[in-house]
């Protein structure tokens, strides 16, 4: 099978969300790219991710033409392949639609902060207003908010959106912006919100990208 290693590693990560709770039904999506091939493989569109081969999973190349599999590819390709072109050092992306994050994308007061130290790898969570999925537009507002070094943003009524230099750490700002999300949300519910000092926070992120260069 053609592509056959990266189609794997794809088909591995959803089938994680899936397990994790990040995902549901046939909602999110996982892209990772191959720079040697300029491809990029991605869950395809509207298939339950339960019990899916790794040929199902789509293949496209960084325009978005759909090469091969047997399912056509997500609705979401604009976004994955706007962060790609953008963003260099990002070669996996992962959309989902977790609850907690969903929540806390909505109102004016949300931005997500840091409780624990291993979420401050992933901070700033930047907040993008709805815009049509599948537009090339949320695709655009993406791109600004995640910047020139962002993890994660969350996506007003539409879940969040994660990268990262593989699949491993895409999955893994995935699976701790929602974990952000849910300490925030139960924090501020019980009334006892308190995200860590903004110097702990700068630390904690120059010790984490110090240990990632060794």
């Amino acid at each position: 099978m053609k592509y056959e290693k990266i189609r794997k590693t794809v088909l591995e990560a959803i089938t994680e969300a899936v397990k994790e709770g990040l995902v549901k039904g046939t909602s999110g999506n996982i892209a990772l790219r191959d720079d040697e091939e300029d491809i990029v493989a991605i869950t395809p569109s509207g298939i339950s991710y339960m019990g899916m081969k790794p040929e199902d999973i789509a293949i496209v190349d960084l325009k978005g033409n759909w090469l091969d599999g047997n399912f056509k590819p997500s609705s979401e390709v604009p976004m994955h392949l706007a962060v790609m072109n953008a963003r260099p050092d990002v070669k996996a992306t992962v959309h989902t639609h977790a609850m907690f994050a969903t929540i806390m994308a909505m109102g004016n007061d949300n931005e997500l902060k840091p409780i624990t130290p291993p979420q401050c790898e992933f901070t700033p969570v930047g907040i993008v207003p709805f815009t049509m999925p599948g537009s090339n537009d949320v695709a655009q507002k993406v791109v600004e908010a995640l910047g020139k070094e962002g993890r994660a943003v969350l996506i007003k009524n539409h879940g969040m959106f994660c990268c990262g230099k593989n699949m491993k750490a895409a999955m893994a700002a995935t699976t701790y912006t929602e974990e952000m999300a849910i300490t925030t949300y139960y924090a501020k519910l019980l009334g006892v919100y308190e995200p860590m000092p903004e110097e702990a926070e700068k630390a904690m992120k120059a010790l984490i990208a110090a240990d990632q260069a060794v």
